[in-house]
């Protein structure tokens, strides 16, 4: 049963760190901890970019020193030497060391940057062959002819069989688009084995470098722009000689723009390409000659609205400033976000994974981590995609996840607000958000009858005509109208606003569903080899019993639709009959209404939060429970309990909170928390589609 998987390459360049990304992110579903090593790294100090992104993703708690054998220099003394088979037992010992601590370990071969470049490929083969890990090889699929690509494939697969390598499969990768087919026509017409072969094509956002890239590459002093606008992709660049009419004509999308720093005309050009419709939008602005603008220039960058063009400056004149940039390598670095959901998206739109997983994963943990979790999620939302409105959709956090939400599939989206300032936005920071659909309120063709439904809702409570349209030209009121009449299947909102501008809207519009008088809320708690529910930890300050059950019998379903067991603890400060008092009365209270309303569920209360979640304790205290030391679902008695409890397990144990999940509502709206990070907003539209899901299900049932 295979423990290990070596990804290696046949040449530089290959792109082979999607490959990586991809096989992690399907590793990960399905193992709890997956390690990753390199045989041998460029040197220990800067670290390795590839480590340090697989860490920070996908398994921090792994030392650095741990993930790779040696570093290049390391390596070429013992070959100098004549020290080769002591080389490869120094990597194996330290693998080793590493293969202790994981239940599998995905490795990354060399880079073909000069263990001596003529033996790197029987570096990696010896190197595979002795950790007894199957082989995945990556092919660059550049400038090759698709009719010689299978033999390419064929004899790179002989020589590692001739390695006593066992080969896994072949990916040719960065494929220029346009020859994909004939690609794919030539394999099929070939004869190379039975072994799986996947074909990626190239992606200019992947195949370029960043801004922020090249300005790290040539030391350049940033005058404008911040990292948002760093991210953002160069796909090419020019350097501006002419006078600006004539110079306009060659500007591209994603052109970064090199030219000496006294050309004003250029500078102001530039910076206003993002403000006129159908200009294309520059990347970025680099100013040579150590000749910063004058004084009035930048004051202009200084009050430029955020994201800004990034404009930095360097001191070497514009030919050897050009000569710079074009040697500048594409790197996914561990905080662009943007392009590892583009490595991830060209991965999963082109690689078999179903396939794929049969060859690599032969065991299932039972433990369930954060990545995992979070990974189902974006799963099962993909599965039947719903359509979610997005109330604030000119926030860039919100942009920004939107683009990874598309690229992922994850749903169909509407973002509310101003279309031109949205789309301002979207240029300056390069995103692609193609098949979103832009609605501003105050220009929509919905707003009279969404004005109208409104009133006819609200008009008992005295709120008038032209009351009811200035309420609509609030996003989350005119958002939650727009699931109300089914132009959306949920909303999300609370990135800028607070819980209350989101639950307010809902409780007049949607309203509570049948036998649900309580709108509550759950965290999901995602920890180290489980996920449990907390509830309610953000809406109900001091719920009383009635209340209470009702949040116990939500938090179950909403639990039972996450794929999570509802074994139900209603946590109090004492345990079965050892306590008495008005507290613990109205647990236990609610417990017996629960039992009532819901014989089928599995509850206990009132009981400590140990004796809930631990079994030992759990065998002292209440030895006969079905729930006690086997908990999922927590109910606690108040606000203040819960809201501390879930920030405390959040903090102390570094469990990832996935909510508020709005639960009681007739259809999906979910808060965002005003310090979300693209993460969390990523999970809590993903929840949102589920629960869509879930209501549909409902319906046709």
């Amino acid at each position: 049963m295979a423990n290990n998987l070596y990804i290696t390459a046949m040449e530089a360049e290959s792109g082979k760190l999607t490959l990586v990304l991809g096989v992690m992110e399907t590793l990960i579903r399905h193992i709890r901890t997956v390690g990753f090593f390199r045989p041998v790294i460029i040197a220990s100090d800067p670290p390795d970019n590839d480590i340090q992104l697989i860490l920070s993703r996908y398994n921090p708690a792994l030392s650095y020193a741990d993930t790779y054998g040696c570093t290049l220099d390391q390596a070429r003394e013992m070959i100098a030497k004549g020290q080769y088979t002591e080389l490869l037992d120094t990597i194996v010992s330290k693998y080793k060391r590493l293969e202790s601590q994981c239940r599998f370990v995905l490795c990354e071969g060399s880079d073909y940057s000069g263990v001596a470049s003529s033996l790197e490929f029987d570096f990696n083969a010896d190197v595979a062959s002795n950790l007894g890990a199957p082989v995945m090889i990556v092919i660059n699929g550049q400038g090759k002819s698709p009719a010689k690509l299978p033999d390419v494939v064929r004899v790179a697969r002989g020589a590692f069989e001739e390695h006593n390598c066992t080969v896994l499969a072949t990916c040719v990768n960065r494929i220029e688009p346009v020859q994909l087919e004939s690609v794919a026509a030539a394999f099929a017409a070939g004869q190379t084995g039975d072994k799986q072969v996947f074909l990626l094509p190239a992606d200019p956002n992947l195949e370029k470098p960043t801004v922020g890239d090249i300005l790290r590459a040539l030391d350049a002093h940033l005058l404008s722009g911040d990292g948002e606008g760093l991210d953002r992709v160069a796909l090419d660049y020019k350097v501006a000689a002419m006078q600006l009419p004539l110079f306009l004509e060659y500007i591209r999308e994603g052109t970064l723009v090199i030219t000496p720093g006294d050309r004003v005309d250029i500078q102001i050009g530039c910076l206003a390409t993002p403000y006129f419709p159908n200009c294309p939008s520059v990347a970025g602005l680099v100013l040579t000659g150590g000749v910063e603008p004058p004084p009035q220039i930048l004051g202009l960058l200084a009050r430029l609205p955020k994201p800004s063009l990034p404009v930095m400056s360097v001191a070497e004149d514009t030919f050897a400033t050009a000569v710079k940039i074009q040697n500048v390598r594409p790197v996914i670095t561990p905080g662009n976000d943007r392009k590892i959901a583009l490595a991830l998206g060209l991965f999963e739109s082109h690689i078999n994974v179903k396939a794929l997983e049969e060859q690599i994963v032969q065991i299932k943990s039972e433990k369930v981590t954060p990545i995992m979790f979070q990974y189902q999620l974006i799963e099962r939302a993909k599965a039947t995609p719903r359509h979610i409105v997005l109330a604030e959709g000119t926030e860039e956090r919100i942009l920004r996840a939107s683009e990874i939400l598309l690229r992922r599939k994850v749903c169909d989206l509407t973002l509310l607000g101003d279309a031109a300032e949205i789309e301002r936005k979207i240029a300056i920071l390069g995103l692609d958000l193609t098949g979103a659909r832009f609605v501003d309120p105050i220009h929509s063709q919905w707003l009279d009858e969404f004005s109208e439904t409104y009133w006819q809702l609200r008009k008992e409570k005295g709120v008038n005509a032209e009351m009811a349209r200035d309420t609509m030209l609030d996003p989350s009121y005119f958002a939650t109208m727009m699931v109300f009449k089914g132009y959306a299947d949920g909303m999300v909102s609370g990135a800028v606003h607070s819980t209350a501008n989101t639950i307010r809207p809902s409780l007049q519009i949607i309203k509570t569903k049948p036998g649900c008088a309580t709108v509550s809320s759950v965290f999901l708690m995602c920890l180290a080899d489980r996920v449990l529910v907390y509830g309610d930890c953000a809406v109900n300050p001091d719920p009383d019993a009635s209340q209470l059950a009702d949040i116990a019998i939500s938090s179950a379903e909403t639990a039972r639709n996450f794929g999570i067991e509802p074994l139900v603890a209603m946590c109090s400060y004492s345990s079965g009959t050892s306590g008495t008092g008005e507290d613990v009365d109205k647990v236990r209270q609610a417990t017996e209404m629960v039992r009532k309303a819901r014989p089928d569920l599995k509850i206990e209360g009132p009981i400590q939060y140990d004796a809930a979640v631990d079994a030992e304790v759990a065998k002292t205290k209440m030895p006969d429970s079905e729930v006690a030391g086997r908990a999922t679902v927590f109910i606690f008695p108040d606000l203040n309990t819960g809201n501390n409890l879930y920030k405390a397990v959040q903090r102390s144990a570094g469990a990832v909170a996935i909510g508020p999940v709005l639960q009681g509502l007739r259809k999906p709206v979910n808060d965002l928390s005003r310090g979300c990070t693209l993460t969390d907003i990523v999970n809590t539209v993903a929840v949102t589609a589920i629960m869509a899901q879930a209501d549909l299900e409902g319906a046709t049932t």
